[in-house]
């Protein structure tokens, strides 16, 4: 089996064909393909497949085999190795299928560097659309009682649920490793959260943290990054744009005037390679 290991921000994926995946069950191979000692090592598993309504579909498993919505920084390395693999020419508007509805990504070049700008969608804020199991019409900065310590959280859906905890200085070391998987399968979240740790460094510039459900710790989540800022907005700590600093690289989030959100960042190629495994 052919595929392709690429990364978005350093959020990497293995990516496979509708020829590799075809009658594979994809949750059980992502088990086994993601895990970093025994087998490809990944945030996730990225099948590229046609589809009738776009230029393909794409769906994505994580390391623990559950499927998600949707996956921004995938999202971005799916379009590219759709380009380079399938299309085999270079397309400048490309429309995605996925759990969340099409998404068109525009292909550009700035500074001789290539990026990917994915229109997102419009954040959701109604809880039980989220969903989050606590009343009122949104979640913004409500405290939660965790079993140590309260936790003031804003909650938004980027097709995914996303809970944002905001940091008055510098995010404390090692906090995503010890409240993620508390926050992640709290009683609250029938669907499990994705959990972001934010720093509002200045207005247009956020440091971000994230616990990535089904996945755990990784180095960049681009829903994560878009529902940061819509929160850091809607707590009145942000404007609508803003670079979103993770420990993977950039990501440029704008919450346009239209309201729908628009992310740019880059997809890499790491290497190719044959999965022998049964």
């Amino acid at each position: 089996m052919r595929f392709v290991k690429m990364h978005g921000t350093g959020n990497d994926f293995v990516m496979l064909g509708e020829k590799e995946a075809e009658g594979v069950e994809l949750g059980a191979l992502a088990v086994k393909m993601c895990d970093r000692r025994f087998g490809v090592g990944g945030d996730g598993l990225i099948a590229v497949l046609p589809s009738d309504t776009a230029h393909f579909r794409m769906r994505i498993f994580n390391p623990d085999g559950s499927e998600p919505e949707m996956c921004g920084n995938g999202v971005r390395c799916a379009v590219r190795y759709f380009i380079e693999n399938v299309a085999g020419k270079q397309i400048d508007i490309v429309n995605v299928d996925t759990l969340t509805g099409i998404r068109s990504v525009r292909v550009g070049e700035a500074g001789g560097v290539k990026g990917y700008t994915v229109e997102m969608g419009r954040p959701v804020f109604e809880p039980g659309k989220i969903p989050v199991k606590l009343d009122g019409d949104r979640v913004v900065s409500r405290p939660i009682q965790l079993s140590d310590r309260p936790v003031t959280i804003t909650c938004v859906s980027m097709g995914n649920p996303h809970t944002v905890i905001f940091y008055d200085g510098e995010i404390p070391s090692g906090e995503a490793e010890r409240l993620g998987p508390e926050i992640e399968n709290h009683e609250l979240f029938p669907a499990r959260t994705n959990v972001e740790f934010i720093r509002v460094i200045r207005d247009g510039e956020l440091e971000m943290r994230v616990w990535e459900r089904g996945a755990g710790i990784t180095l960049a989540c681009g829903t994560g990054a878009c529902a940061s800022l819509t929160a850091a907005h809607v707590n009145n700590l942000c404007g609508r744009k803003a670079v979103v600093h993770l420990p993977g690289g950039d990501l440029f989030i704008e919450w346009t005037e239209s309201g729908t959100i628009e992310m740019t960042g880059p997809a890499e190629n790491v290497f190719t390679g044959d999965w022998l495994a049964s």
